[in-house]
Parts: C-alpha cells; sequence; structure tokens
C-alpha cells in the first residue's frame, strides 16, 4: 500500500552513513546480501553498500555491487576515492581527492573526517573487511531483528547516538 500509512513504517534517515568492521574477510559481504534481501522485501531503502577487505598481505580490495537502485545511487568514483584516501597510498589519495572537490565535500557531509580516516586505516587488520552502508531510509525494528548476531562492530556512523547503540547491540547480540 503506497500513501501517507505506508511511508509511517519508515524512519527517514537521509543518506545516514555507517561502517562496520568485522574480524574476518567475509562476513561484510554476508551482511551486504542480507541487506539487499531486506531491500528487496521493502524494510530498507539502500542509496548503496560496499564491502572493502584487506587479505593475509595487506592488499585492499573495494567490492561494490551492481548499482542497488537507478537513480542516485553513489557513484564509483565517490568509492573509489574513499577507500583511495583511507586505505592507500597518502600521495595516491591526495592526487584522487585534489581531482575530486565534490568527494570531498560529501564525506565532510557524512561526518567522515581527516582523523575518522586515519584511524579506520590504522585499525583495518589483515584477513578483515569493512561494510560502508549509505541507507535513505529503513524500518528499524525489522532491520534490526535480521542484523541481530551478525557480528561486527560499529567503526563510523551518522545515526544518533541511541540509533547506534541499538544496532550494536543487535550485531553483538547472541543470534
Amino acid at each position: 500500500m503506497r500513501g501517507p500509512k505506508a511511508s509511517t513504517h519508515y524512519q527517514n534517515l537521509m543518506s545516514t552513513l555507517t561502517v562496520i568492521g568485522y574480524d574476518n574477510l567475509f562476513q561484510a559481504e554476508e551482511v551486504r546480501l542480507k541487506l539487499r534481501k531486506l531491500q528487496a522485501e521493502y524494510l530498507i531503502d539502500l542509496e548503496d553498500a560496499v564491502v572493502v577487505t584487506k587479505d593475509q598481505e595487506g592488499k585492499v580490495k573495494l567490492n561494490q555491487a551492481i548499482n542497488l537502485t537507478t537513480a542516485g545511487a553513489v557513484s564509483g568514483g565517490f568509492w573509489g576515492s574513499l577507500i583511495g584516501l583511507i586505505f592507500l597510498n597518502p600521495l595516491l589519495g591526495l592526487a584522487i581527492g585534489a581531482s575530486t572537490g565534490a568527494v570531498s565535500g560529501a564525506l565532510t557531509d557524512l561526518g567522515i573526517n581527516d582523523q575518522f580516516m586515519k584511524d579506520l586505516a590504522a585499525t583495518f587488520k589483515p584477513g578483515s573487511s569493512a561494510l560502508f552502508v549509505l541507507v535513505r531510509k529503513a524500518t528499524p525494528d525489522k532491520v534490526l531483528e535480521e542484523l541481530k548476531g551478525s557480528g561486527g562492530t560499529v567503526l563510523k556512523t551518522s545515526l544518533s547516538h541511541e540509533d547506534e547503540a541499538k544496532l550494536q547491540a543487535a550485531l553483538s547480540a547472541k543470534s
């Protein structure tokens, strides 16, 4: 059912960024697949979701899903620049950043600053993964129930402190 009643089931999050870290290479991808299933069930409206992995040799890889939505999806250039700025050679990151001023503005709008990038790069261990998710809208109780016990640590989010605590509690819960 569409209309005013249908929209009250969603909490308006207006492109909320959440970054969740995992201690293995595969869990971030598994959670992204859960989120895609929830999107197919209209319980979450994802703008985009990407997985970053760091193998045992320290090589960082960006796994971007095929566009989750046709309109308004974040470009691969945005994610590539973000990952370059965080994990790759700082000079490469600076070159990318200098050529894409819009990316810098978008990162700031999402609450990503230099300190967050340095902290994430320092804590991203070989054999781990991270899930970067941009959410437009969600049905929080159903999404949290589906993510319950999936593990991970919230590394960065533009959610309120209360909603961040609820998300972390769901991730950490025993399933």
